[in-house]
């Protein structure tokens, strides 16, 4: 398994690389931490433009060689450093070059309120990602938790929810952490008229938990810990709030309906959720990733 940090010698840098590398811990992954450079634009006669981004390289492996030494032996790690004009672009080519199973970044930058402020990379990644993408929350970097605790997957009964539940199960499968299955009753009202029943919405929302526990059940060890939960609220912000968190735990989402097949889309459900979790959260494509869709 690999795993691809797209990384800056900033704070929101340091908060994918402290995300990856408990990912990696986790999942006995490869981590691969990746600086995309922009390329020479109207450098000076002076300059060549070879030197130039000889230059640029030279300050990027800097950058990656002192971050990554201070990454502990237990975890395999490399650096690379790359061209484009489109950081998120470069990303994903780069995760595409490196079969990688999920990116990683950091959520700091200017965009949502919350422990999640998106930056425009980062949202762009999260609207266009061929692959799992996981968002460390800001202080990432400074957190001492060197494994993942516990994986919650928030299910819903739209198009893709199988392919999420699926994901979620092999990654605590592999990590060896409990399972969370939670339904977010002001989420999934799938009928108009059901919207100002609330008892009707419950109830609806108990029964597919409940198959929804059984279908994980099914594809996980006897005795494997995974439990169901329904949390309820007059909106999305408040019904995740009441859910548990402790130091660990990372959350599992899908992406929007609206995506295109086999890329990620950014909901608003997801997005509401950045604003009020302090967890790490991975947002999982609606469709399954073949080969023949790498870059």
């Amino acid at each position: 398994m690999r795993l691809v940090v797209g990384f800056l010698a900033t704070p929101g840098g340091g908060d994918a690389l402290a995300l990856g590398v408990r990912l990696g811990r986790t999942l006995g992954a490869e981590v691969h931490a990746c600086i995309v450079m922009p390329p020479d634009r109207g450098v000076p006669a002076m300059v060549t433009t070879g030197g130039y981004e000889d230059l640029l390289a030279e300050q990027a492996t800097e950058w990656l060689d002192r971050a990554l030494g201070a990454v502990p032996d237990d975890v395999v790690t490399q650096g690379h450093v790359s061209f484009s004009a489109s950081y998120a672009d470069g990303l994903i080519r780069e995760a595409g070059r490196l079969e990688a199973d999920a990116l990683v970044v950091g959520g700091s930058g200017g965009g949502l309120a919350g422990s999640f402020s998106l930056g425009s990379v980062v949202n762009e990644l999260l609207h266009s990602s061929p692959v799992p993408v996981a968002v460390a929350p800001r202080g990432a970097r400074l957190s001492g938790i060197e494994r993942v605790r516990e994986v919650t997957c928030a299910i819903g009964e739209r198009e893709g929810a199988d392919l999420l539940l699926d994901n979620a199960v092999r990654f605590s499968m592999a990590a060896g952490t409990p399972l969370r299955l939670v339904s977010l009753v002001a989420l999934d009202p799938t009928f108009g008229t059901l919207r100002g029943d609330a008892d009707a919405v419950h109830r609806r929302a108990l029964d597919h938990a409940a198959r929804t526990l059984d279908t994980a059940k099914s594809e996980l060890p006897e005795g494997f810990p995974v439990t169901s939960t329904v949390v309820d609220g007059p909106s999305v912000e408040t019904a995740v709030s009441k859910l548990e968190w402790r130091d660990g735990d990372l959350i599992m989402v899908g992406s929007s309906r609206l995506s295109a097949p086999k890329r990620l889309f950014l909901g608003s459900t997801a997005a509401k959720m950045l604003r009020v979790l302090d967890v790490p959260m991975v947002v999982v494509p609606r469709d399954q990733l073949g080969e023949e869709d790498l870059p």
